[in-house]
């Protein structure tokens, strides 16, 4: 009988597996082996995991299985993107996580489908105090150890900036279209290689003496923060979920520019200089601009166009809020404790 995903199955990237998943996923086997039944693995773990969303082994598989997609590793054959067995995979994982998703944000009042009327639901949607912030911890209380690990939970989005969010521009048209066009423009530097943000933010790291190449902490962060990327890569990459990329997107920019000059802060509290705060300060300027075009024109344009995506626009906006509101709580409450926020510590250069 031939199984759905045979072996050998492994992906050449360089991680550690972290359960039988994502260890068939990344590793080949040394020698002949047994056929691997990934999907009926895949299929065990989802139904054995407790919760989707933090489960190592479930988001680092997914992570990698989305890394075909992204040219982020070489060693990557340009053909495994469409693998039958590598895409059978991923759905199941894909729709253990959106459940989860749609479980844990619970519906709200939608607004009629009107573009004003759209951006204003979702401008109250998340201006909602939450909880403790993260920004304003790092802007009075951070330490320099504190802050080199924010920049490593944020680097596994942010040195691929953008890319989740420009999946959904061929799916999009008419105003909506030309709205994500314009935000994605200026994230991609207007034409301006040394512009774009994810080269901005890499020079950031590098003030910090960090790593900036993409993926080398990947290893010492924990699923909730693989979960804020792939949480945007399946709305991304799903035709059936462009509502939801688009209220991401919205949600996202509408939370960006305040937090970002709260960063700038505390990073020029701690002794460093626009190499390091150029990222950040340049958000707090372009993010009030994007808030308006990703909340009425892309947002609220789509809804118009489509009312009977208005649904998945608030549940992808209100996945943006609490996912990304986890992976803070997580950094929060580690360094209230005394610990490190990483699975293994990286130290503070001295």
């Amino acid at each position: 009988m031939t199984t759905a995903f045979a072996a050998p199955v492994g992906l050449d990237i360089p991680f550690h597996p972290r359960g039988p998943l994502s260890a068939a996923v990344l590793t080949p086997p040394a020698g002949p082996s047994p056929d691997v039944d990934a999907l009926a693995l895949a299929q065990r773990v989802c139904l054995e995991a407790d919760d989707p969303l933090v489960d190592d082994d479930i988001q680092l598989a997914l992570f990698c299985l989305y890394a075909a997609s992204y040219r982020l590793f070489p060693g990557i054959a340009p053909d495994r993107e469409w693998d039958p067995g590598l895409v059978a995979v991923r759905r199941v994982l894909e729709s253990a996580v959106e459940s989860a998703l749609r479980t844990r944000t619970a519906a709200v009042a939608v607004p009629e489908p009107r573009r004003d009327l759209v951006a204003d639901a979702l401008f109250e949607l998340t201006s909602a105090d939450t909880g403790p912030s993260l920004s304003r911890f790092i802007a009075k209380k951070a330490t320099k150890e504190n802050v080199r690990e924010f920049l490593i939970h944020r680097s596994v989005y942010t040195l691929r900036e953008a890319d989740p969010h420009s999946w959904a521009i061929p799916r999009l048209t008419g105003r909506p279209k030309a709205a994500i066009v314009e935000v994605q423009s200026d994230e991609y530097g207007g034409g301006r290689p040394q512009r774009i943000h994810a080269e901005i933010f890499a020079r950031t790291m590098r003030g910090l003496g960090l790593d900036d190449s993409y993926g080398a902490y990947v290893d010492d962060v924990p699923a909730i923060t693989l979960a804020s990327f792939t949480m945007m890569s399946m709305f991304g990459l799903n035709r059936a979920l462009r509502g939801a990329i688009a209220g991401h997107l919205a949600a996202f920019e509408m939370t960006s520019s305040i937090p970002n000059r709260f960063y700038g802060n505390g990073f020029r509290r701690l002794g460093f200089g626009e190499d390091v705060t150029e990222y950040y300060d340049e958000h707090v300027e372009a993010d009030a601009v994007h808030e308006q075009i990703a909340g009425r024109d892309l947002a609220g344009g789509l809804a118009e166009q489509h009312p009977e995506l208005l649904g998945d626009i608030i549940f992808g906006a209100k996945a943006c809020l609490y996912v990304d509101g986890l992976a803070a709580d997580h950094m929060l409450h580690s360094w209230e404790a005394g610990r490190s926020s990483l699975r293994t510590h990286v130290g503070v250069a001295a």
